[in-house]
Formats: structure tokens, C-alpha cells, sequence
């Protein structure tokens, strides 16, 4: 690999896709492991005899250790560049998957929730900076290829836990120590492209770009930004942490088979994440952030209340089309302040697990206390308030 990528240290106009398929392999793997977290819940709430509220801790503490930090890494980093940052992260997202498997107290699933979190806050910021610095002027479709990444490892992770972990125990998680060493691997061979490609980029010495908005319309734009991203992620986090336990207790299903479809929800996910970028590159991203979130408003009022095969075509349509929302969010938001590129991937990403740690935790207190069905015909409401996409101006695209 190192032969590869050490071509792209050279100045072109073209994307280096090699470059942006091997920190999309590493987002896989990075996010898969991370997905085991919530993967296993069903397995850890027998285990340890957890409550709703609980399992929503859980999931609060491993977002909210990504969230804080993350908008930290990437203010650090537009100052300072890290090209092997993004090993330091996946090391921690290591660490935490090796005490989840071993962890036999509640305080231990804690802490490994937070080392993941960690992990997860170092590797994101910078990675989305190399898949932009590698993008030439496909921005969007190579930001969409880094999330199809992420959501194709969240995707497996479900599938691999009914597979291999639920069969064989918690202790089974340390046999993926091995997949992490791998994104490991793949990383530092990047790292050594990232830096080679800083080395030429200040030999060229570019002028900065120009912010495209005054002060006053970036900071109402970045705004109405972040209030669709919580929308979009306060209700993934209904689907994501607590579907199989809905499709459990409305339809009687065994755990294996609501496992497959969390996998088909998450697979609808990664595909819808392919068309994001690649239509915000060609129609405009305000129009893709528009249609993604109000759009899928429709289907998520019907889901609480159609049988077992129309919830799954419901919440596979639900994931295609909300799920092409945050690269187009992300390359939006990075065009507003095309400087501080590292600030703005660190805080939306930090923001998109902040609110779905936050999420999880008031969905899980709900369902404790008025019941999981309650809970998600309320939350199919939470859609309809993508209508204030319709603030966001429209951007020349690059």
C-alpha cells in the first residue's frame, strides 16, 4: 500500500480514490467495532440483568465521550495536522473492545463504552479531512464513500453479533482484536500519504478559500445545520438501540431474527448513504438535505402502526432515505468554513453521537416508564421537523 498511496503526495486535480477506499475499509472497521457495542445489548441486558435506562446509559456514555471530544481533535488539528492520529484511535477503540469482552460489572461496561467513544473522537475528525484533501472536486461523493464505510460496518456488526457472539458469549468480542489491528495497519500506511501531501501542500503555499456567507449567515446556516442533525439522529437513535427490543415485544420475535432486521435497517442505511454525496455534488445539497429528513417523515409516522413485514419495508425505506442527510450536511457545513475543516467534521460528528447518546438515554427512561410501543409512535413525529431545511441558502457548488 505504502507504493500507492505515497503517489498521491504530488499535486493533481483528480481524486485519489486508493486514498479514500483505505480510510473507507478503516471507517468500516473502526465503525463495526463500535457497532458490537450496540449489537450485544440484548446478550448484555440478560447478562447483567440491565434496565432500559441502563442500556441507555450505556449508549450516553460511549456518544458522549465522542461528542465532547471530538470538536477538541478538530480544533487541535486545523492548528497542528496529526497524520497518525487516526492509529491513536482505533487503539483506544482496541482497548475498549478487549474490556467489553472481559468487563463482569456494569462500572466496566462503562469504561469500555468510553475508551470506544475515545477512539471514535480521535479517528473521525482527521479521517474526514484526508477523504476531503484526497476528493480534488468530488467532494461530496468521496465524503459519501467514507460514510458508506462507517454505515456498512455499523450494518455488519448486528449480523456478525447473531452469528458469532451471541452463540459463543461476551468473551467471543476479543476475537475481532485482530480486524482492529488491521485498520491499524491500513492507517499508518494513509498517515504516511497525509503527511507527505501536507509537505507539498505548504510548498505550494495555496491562498485560503473564501468563505461563501458573511459572519451573521454562516452562524444562522451552521444552525439550522445542527437543529437537522438532531432531528435526524434523536430519531436514529429509536431505531439504532432499540429496535430489535420493539420488534421483540410487539411481534414475539426471537432475538436472531430481529437481529437480521437491525441488519437490514443498517444495510438500508449505508446504501441511502451512497446517494447523499453524489446528488449534493449534482443537484445541490441543500435539495438532498431537504427531501432526506422531511421526506422520511411519512413512513416513520406509519411504522408504529403496520405488522411485522410492513415494519421492515417501512424502516428500510426510512434508512435509505434519511440516511443520504449528513454527507451532504457535512460538505455543506466544511463549504461554509472551508478553513477549519477539522472544527467543523469534529463538531458535526461529535453533535451526530452527542445527540444519539442523549437520545438513546431519554428513550430508555421512556420506555421504562410508559412503555416501549409508546415511545415509538411519539418519536415518529421527530421527521416532521426537518421543514426547517428550508432556512438553509442555496450554495454554489464546487
Amino acid at each position: 500500500m505504502q507504493a500507492t498511496l505515497s503517489t498521491a503526495a504530488t499535486p493533481a486535480s483528480n481524486p485519489r480514490w486508493r486514498v479514500i477506499g483505505a480510510v473507507s475499509v478503516a471507517h468500516f472497521l473502526n465503525d463495526l467495532m463500535q457497532s458490537l457495542i450496540l449489537a450485544i445489548y440484548p446478550l448484555l441486558k440478560g447478562n447483567y440483568a440491565l434496565s432500559f435506562a441502563e442500556i441507555g446509559l450505556m449508549t450516553l456514555t460511549y456518544q458522549c465521550t465522542a461528542s465532547l471530544l471530538q470538536p477538541l481533535v478538530g480544533i487541535f488539528t486545523d492548528r497542528k495536522p496529526q497524520p497518525h492520529a487516526m492509529v491513536l484511535g482505533m487503539a483506544a477503540t482496541l482497548c475498549g473492545l478487549l474490556l467489553l469482552s472481559q468487563a463482569s460489572q456494569f462500572g466496566w461496561l462503562l469504561l469500555a463504552a468510553a475508551l470506544v467513544g475515545t477512539g471514535s473522537s480521535i479517528f473521525h475528525p482527521e479521517s474526514s479531512r484526508v477523504v476531503r484533501l484526497a476528493a480534488a472536486g468530488r467532494k461530496g461523493l468521496a465524503q459519501s464513500l467514507f460514510q458508506v464505510g462507517g454505515n456498512g460496518g455499523t450494518a455488519a456488526g448486528p449480523l456478525l453479533a447473531m452469528l458469532i457472539i451471541l452463540p459463543n458469549g461476551q468473551h467471543s468480542l476479543a476475537w475481532f482484536a485482530s480486524l482492529t489491528l488491521l485498520a491499524m495497519l491500513v492507517l499508518w500506511q494513509v498517515g504516511n500519504w497525509y503527511r507527505a501531501e501536507l509537505g507539498h501542500a505548504a510548498r505550494r503555499a495555496a491562498p485560503p478559500a473564501a468563505n461563501p456567507l458573511s459572519p451573521r449567515q454562516t452562524r444562522n446556516t451552521l444552525a439550522v445545520l445542527m437543529a437537522l442533525v438532531v432531528t435526524k439522529y434523536t430519531y436514529m437513535a429509536c431505531l439504532h438501540s432499540y429496535f430489535t427490543f420493539y420488534l421483540i415485544e410487539r411481534f414475539a420475535l426471537p432475538t436472531a431474527t430481529a437481529q437480521l432486521y437491525l441488519f437490514a435497517f443498517l444495510l438500508a442505511v449505508a446504501s441511502g448513504t451512497v446517494l447523499g454525496g453524489p446528488l449534493g455534488d449534482r443537484i445541490g445539497r441543500r435539495r438532498v438535505i431537504w427531501f432526506s429528513i422531511f421526506g422520511s417523515a411519512p413512513f416513520a409516522l406509519a411504522l408504529p402502526h403496520v405488522g411485522q413485514h410492513a415494519t421492515l419495508a417501512l424502516v428500510v425505506l426510512i434508512g435509505l432515505i434519511l440516511s443520504s442527510a449528513f454527507s451532504a450536511i457535512l460538505v455543506y457545513a466544511q463549504e461554509l468554513l472551508p478553513q477549519r475543516v477539522g472544527m467543523i467534521s469534529g463538531l458535526f460528528f461529535g453533535l451526530a453521537f452527542g445527540v444519539a447518546g442523549l437520545g438513546a438515554a431519554l428513550i430508555g427512561q421512556l420506555a421504562d416508564h410508559f412503555g416501549l410501543q409508546a415511545v415509538y409512535q411519539w418519536c415518529a413525529w421527530i421527521p416532521l421537523t426537518g421543514i426547517v431545511a428550508a432556512l438553509l441558502p442555496e450554495l454554489r457548488k464546487r
